[in-house]
């Protein structure tokens, strides 16, 4: 959908540097010293040579690498050097907490979901450049990911899609179709668990197989956290029907372990032959072919979540660069983000990962790589059944602490442990008071 190119609702600011003007910038500080580039006295972006820029690990190898790439190009541009450092994408949350409250730390902080709302007292406005390089066409999803009162406290980057990836040797053994109703998901599931081919699922503290599964399950049998006006409606008769499903699933068609699952662990049981059927993005499809497990991926597929009495829902997982106060390189920084937005180097990060990563905006629907490989292809049907945290109310810091504590998460994984739906729905009730209404 595409928004106003102002999303604050104020006169439209002034637009940061030009990557022309950047490079002569910096070139004419160089020629009045005797110390080379950013040597002796420099603008503010230049008194440092270095972007510190930490982003997760990617599921998909070669796009960190492409990044890394990219830096190494950025800094023959603009002589600005880019420590990329990548993290599992469970330490970013308390990577950036501490670096936000200690006034110190990375210039670039690659977040995911809206945490751009937890920590906005601490991230710069990025209003000068969030309209450029396409920003005034990103979907909706996306910007509302970063926007806070108004104001952009990051740029968004790209969105990762998660479906059912499954085995089609044995559902075709099995005599299974693509299940499009939870009811012949869990039918699907019963008989796959039944021939030693369970399905796999997190129910664990982690960032985001779980929330990405139980928020659309949640959504499809009409249960939700809060209404559209933001009060606590989680404890329904909807939503007990949610968590009644998911109890009776987990015992008939899930392997158990996945309680204490994190977002690796079902892309290894996958391709340990552990489970035929996880909820996951294209990573393991892409992982088995980078490695010639032929066996697997030649014999896998995806599926979109299946449907209940509410509807189809999806998630998509918005991340975006978000440049702190404490950062001394803004400039460069804003630099370096545009660097990797622009066109030609956006469109190889986004086609690397094979489908993995969504694209911030439209535009690159008729890419080949959306068409060259059927067993992915079906990813990019995903943003038009997706929904936000907090939906149908608003996207912003409460549905963001909810999402960080697992509220909904844990309540599934209570049910499944042996918590009635009614007593799982009370106590989410009770916490999520606990945020909305503190």
């Amino acid at each position: 959908m595409k928004t106003p190119k102002n999303p604050v609702g104020k006169p439209a600011p002034t637009k940061g540097l030009t990557r022309r003007e950047f490079t002569k910038s910096t070139a004419a500080v160089a020629a009045g010293t005797s110390l080379g580039l950013f040597g002796g006295v420099a603008p503010a972006f230049a008194q440092k040579r270095e972007v510190h820029h930490v982003a997760w690990n990617n599921f998909i190898p070669p796009a960190d690498d492409l990044t890394r790439e990219h830096a190494a190009n950025f800094k023959k541009e603009t002589g600005v050097s880019v420590r990329f450092e990548t993290i599992n994408q469970n330490d970013l949350q308390a990577k950036a907490a501490a670096a936000i409250e200690g006034g110190a730390g990375p210039d670039i902080l690659q977040l995911h979901w809206n945490h751009a709302h937890l920590y906005a007292g601490g991230l710069i406005d990025h209003s000068s450049i969030f309209d450029l390089d396409g920003g005034d066409t990103v979907y909706s999803y996306q910007k509302e990911a970063v926007i806070v009162d108004g104001v952009p406290r990051g740029i968004p980057y790209y969105g990762i899609g998660n479906i059912m990836a499954y085995r089609t040797d044995v559902y075709a053994d099995l005599g299974i179709d693509v299940p499009d109703t939870w009811e012949e998901y869990l039918a699907a599931g019963k008989k796959c668990k039944a021939e030693g081919w369970p399905f796999g699922q997190t129910l664990g503290h982690t960032l985001g197989d779980a929330p990405m599964f139980t928020y659309p399950l949640l959504w499809s049998f009409g249960g939700s956290e809060i209404d559209e006006s933001g009060k606590v409606a989680i404890n329904s008769a909807a939503t007990h029907r949610a968590i009644d499903f998911m109890k009776e699933a987990w015992d008939a068609a899930f392997e158990p372990g996945g309680l204490s699952w994190d977002d690796g662990s079902n892309n290894r049981a996958f391709l340990s032959e552990q489970i035929c059927t996880t909820a996951n993005g294209a990573s393991i499809y892409f992982v088995a072919r980078l490695k010639e497990m032929n066996h697997i991926a030649d014999n896998m597929s995806h599926y979109l979540f299946p449907k209940g009495d509410a509807g189809r829902f999806c998630m998509s997982v918005p991340l975006s660069f978000c440049i702190p106060t404490y950062s001394q390189n803004q400039e460069a920084a804003m630099e370096w983000i545009r660097f990797q937005l622009r066109a030609d180097n956006y469109e190889r990060y986004i086609a690397v990962q094979n489908c993995f990563g969504l694209p911030r905006a439209p535009g690159l629907e008729d890419h080949p790589v959306w068409n060259s490989d059927p067993a992915v292809s079906i990813y990019a049907q995903v943003p038009q059944y997706g929904r936000n945290f907090g939906w149908p109310g608003p996207f912003g810091r409460a549905a963001s602490e909810v999402q960080s504590k697992y509220i909904i998460v844990d309540m599934f994984a209570k049910a499944v442990q042996g918590e009635s739906a009614q007593d799982a729905a009370a106590w989410a009730e009770k916490e999520l008071k606990n945020v909305y209404e503190a």
